[in-house]
């Protein structure tokens, strides 16, 4: 009688109530779980968290209760005597435990539960699974050879019931997936999809072999699994039925197949209502199919309607936005792309692959928007500038009306909302909702948590809008410099529409007084437009290829009044677009133009002489910086900023012109130190913000130059390595390489020591020789000492030690004389 009655408590209360909280923690993992219809779907649904666990800790209640209530049902229920269990149930308790730890991720005291049952209780009818579950761990812990070997000896050697036998096999199909076999794989699933006694499961499984199909690109086989997907209708999750219907239609033959009876099946799925929570999927693939029958503009206003769902699968957003970047990279609206791939981006995993692809797409882009935007405003305003008054006054009175015509919009807007605000804060049981309804909970229950009530999100964010404009998500959003404009143009952009009275926002007036009227302005916009255009350009045929997009760029620029700086370079670009796009007629009148007008200029060298355009052009921009890099190298700092400063007005407009700059700053640097060099970085990093040099100038500007600007020499006592310094001034500079000559000759007699010299150029009026190789600042300073009484009148000249830390903070900052003075010597 006590054993019977400690085996029916365990069974009817404490192990019931675990598998009653065991299963309402599987529901929740499942609802929680998203699956990802874009890859191969894992076997089971559990979503496995990077979170650590500590003892004692659980990632669910659920499981936390049933792992309680199996611990429960050992300690008060199990029937030891003479090391034989005698109640029944602790084998059904121990499973318990194991899979309370197993979907609350913890697999190794999970694993130790089912290995008890295996030592413990090797009769028990629960010995197939608790073997089945042991694999499930080992597969969780990556043993997944360990569970192939031993879930095909429990196959081999046991006689598994139906579920048990669709169990093992799936799992072993896991294992053989994640091992790559997936042809044993496919196999296993079909023994599973066959014995399974639910049909989730089965339509799982069918669905998983139809997608393996797919990667060995068996498309036949992979369309019967779905169909098998289909067959089972209703019995099955939804999901699965709409996912196999869309890989069916993904694996059409659009050369062969019947394109009419496809196009019925996609619209027969869109027009389902079963099928709304699908839609996202739904109108993608439509969109694919249009896409693919050349109907691009059926196909952007499916993968738009795809969009418009608020689909919660983030990969599909992101494919939907990339192809519609895709699409205006193609027809050469490059803003539009932009735009969508900054969207793409925002749907991607930071710095994963696909990310690091649409980033470097989006980021060869960012001149073209940038440019686009200069010619596009400035365009605008000089148009504005040179209307006559009248139309100036008809343009502003019809965008006069547009302002009145939408602000009635906003107004009926907001009267409606606060309206739906008023229902929902007086009148509580709007729809039938309980007032007293908990104001948590999730978007389809009956709710009145703010965030689930379209109405009062609506009003809310048309408030927020109404009181702060658009602001960005950042620190500090409040401040009145994070508002958002709408446009950049300076004349009609919301600064212009804030601070203008009532009366002043309906005023024609109002706004010609913002049109810039004095000719420095007017003509500084100009410029700046030319430029954009200039740039445009080079961009288009250099980078894209768009060689018709760059030829309307450069004829606009030649059409506008140029500087003379941009007329050359755009009539030679010119020639070289017309000689691509085999306007032969063109090429031969622009290549005249610079040969008779600017016969001096290299661009007509080249022309004139077109067997020299195979060879290396000497005074090509390449070859001019390579000349200048080699000075550079040299210490020539002087004759280097002279030079580029020179071949900076002669190439202006150019690429080289960056580099150019870059180097110049280098060399100023070099020549002047800290705070000239500062000054030219930042001249860089501002002026060519969008080029690489510009950026390098940055990350140095915002790195380097703070971790130089300290003057505070160290004490010479913390070095390690020290210099011999000779100073030479302008007048003895004919003198200084005679001088290191022949202290290397003398150096080569100091025994113990390996020592090395060379010249240094300080300031333009003092270079040094430099001694290096001493280690000890005693032995440095008495480096006279060193030397023979022979080499000591071949060397009479004063020198100074310095430690090589203060060497580089004297060169850094000029700062000789302060070191000097500062009795280090």
């Amino acid at each position: 009688m006590s054993r019977n009655y400690h085996a029916v408590s365990a069974e009817y209360n404490a192990l019931y109530n675990g598998y009653l909280a065991l299963e309402e923690g599987r529901q929740s993992l499942n609802y929680a779980y998203n699956d990802n219809y874009w890859d191969i779907l894992p076997i089971e649904r559990m979503q496995i968290l990077d979170e650590i666990i500590l003892p004692g800790q659980s990632k669910n209640e659920n499981f936390n209760r049933a792992e309680e209530k199996a611990v429960k049902a050992i300690q008060k229920h199990s029937m030891n005597i003479q090391g034989k269990e005698e109640n029944p149930q602790m084998d059904e308790a121990y499973l318990l435990l194991g899979k309370a730890r197993y979907f609350d991720q913890r697999f190794v005291p999970a694993l130790e539960a089912f290995n008890y049952i295996l030592y413990k209780y090797p009769a028990s009818d629960k010995i197939n699974q608790a073997k089945i579950w042991r694999e499930k761990t080992n597969i969780r812990l990556d043993n997944d050879e360990l569970a192939i070997k031993n879930l095909k000896r429990l196959l081999e050697r046991e006689k598994l019931s139906d579920q048990d036998l669709a169990d093992a096999t799936s799992m072993l199909a896991q294992a053989y997936l994640n091992t790559k076999s997936v042809d044993s794989a496919i196999t296993q699933l079909e023994i599973a999809s066959n014995f399974t006694k639910s049909n989730d499961e089965r339509g799982r499984y069918r669905f998983i072999q139809g997608q393996l199909y797919n990667t060995l690109g068996y498309k036949d086989s992979a369309n019967i699994a779905f169909d098998k997907v289909i067959e089972l209708n209703r019995k099955t999750p939804r999901i699965y039925l709409i996912s196999a219907q869309l890989e069916k239609i993904k694996n059409f033959d659009y050369e062969n197949g019947d394109k009419l009876a496809c196009l019925e099946l996609l619209t027969k799925l869109e027009e389902d209502r079963e099928n709304r929570p699908f839609l996202d999927k739904i109108y993608h693939q439509i969109g694919e199919y249009h896409l693919i029958n050349k109907s691009e503009y059926l196909a952007i206003s499916y993968y738009n309607k795809s969009l418009r769902t608020n689909s919660r699968d983030k990969e599909l957003r992101a494919k939907n936005y990339q192809i519609l970047g895709d699409m205006s990279f193609d027809y050469s609206e490059y803003k539009e792309a932009g735009a969508y791939y900054d969207s793409t981006m925002s749907n991607l995993v930071l710095n994963s692959k696909p990310y690091r692809l649409i980033k470097r797409k989006r980021d060869n882009l960012e001149d073209v928007i940038y440019y686009e935007d200069v010619a596009q405003v400035n365009d605008s305003i000089l148009r504005l500038v040179n209307l006559p008054e009248l139309e100036r006054i008809a343009f502003f009175e019809t965008l006069i009306e547009k302002l009145k015509t939408k602000a009635e919009e906003e107004k009926q807007k907001q009267e409606i909302a606060q309206r739906n605000n008023g229902l929902v804060t007086v009148n509580n049981n709007i729809g039938g909702l309980n007032p007293n309804a908990p104001r948590g909970g999730l978007p389809n229950q009956s709710s009145l948590f703010y965030f689930y009530n379209p109405t009062t999100v609506g009003y809310g964010k048309n408030e927020f809008v109404k009181i702060w404009g658009n602001r960005s998500l950042e620190d500090d959003w409040r401040w009145s410099s994070k508002g958002i404009s709408n446009s950049k143009n300076p004349v009609l952009n919301n600064e212009v529409f804030v601070n203008a009275t009532a009366d002043e926002l309906y005023d024609p007036q109002f706004y010609i007084s913002k049109i810039p009227t004095e000719t420095k302005e007017i003509d500084s916009l100009a410029k700046d437009r030319n430029f954009a255009y200039y740039q445009l350009g080079l961009i288009y045929k250099e980078k894209f290829k768009e060689y018709n997009l760059a030829k309307s760029k450069f004829e606009t620029v030649l059409k506008n009044n140029p500087e003379e700086r941009l007329i050359l370079p755009s009539k030679y670009n010119l020639f070289k677009i017309y000689e691509l796009l085999g306007q032969t007629g063109e090429a031969v009148i622009a290549k005249n133009d610079i040969i008779s007008n600017y016969p001096d200029s290299r661009y007509a060298i080249i022309l004139s002489n077109p067997e020299l355009a195979d060879l290396k052009d000497e005074n090509s921009p390449e070859s001019v910086y390579e000349s200048l890099y080699e000075q550079h190298e040299n210490q020539e700092y002087a004759e280097v900023i002279l030079k580029c400063e020179n071949y900076i007005n002669v190439f202006d407009g150019e690429p080289i012109v960056p580099k150019l700059e870059l180097l110049k700053a280098t060399a100023i640097g070099r020549l002047y130190g800290y705070e000239p060099y500062g000054k030219a970085i930042n001249y860089v990093a501002i002026t060519f913000a969008n080029t690489p040099e510009g950026q390098q100038a940055q990350q140095i500007e915002t790195n380097l130059l703070p971790r130089i600007q300290s003057k505070e020499f160290i004490l010479d006592s913390l070095a390690n390595n020290y210099k011999v310094v000779f100073q030479f001034d302008k007048a003895e500079l004919s003198e200084i390489k005679v001088f290191q000559d022949t202290l290397g000759k003398v150096l080569k007699n100091i025994k113990y020591y390996d020592l090395s010299t060379s010249i240094d150029v300080y300031d333009p009026n003092i270079s040094f020789v430099i001694v290096h190789g001493l280690k000890n600042k005693v032995v440095a300073k008495s480096f006279d000492q060193l030397l023979s009484k022979e080499d000591k009148k071949k060397i009479k000249k004063p020198y100074f030690v310095i430690s090589s830390p203060n060497y580089q903070i004297i060169q850094i900052h000029k700062n000789l004389d302060a070191y000097l003075n500062n009795d280090n010597n």
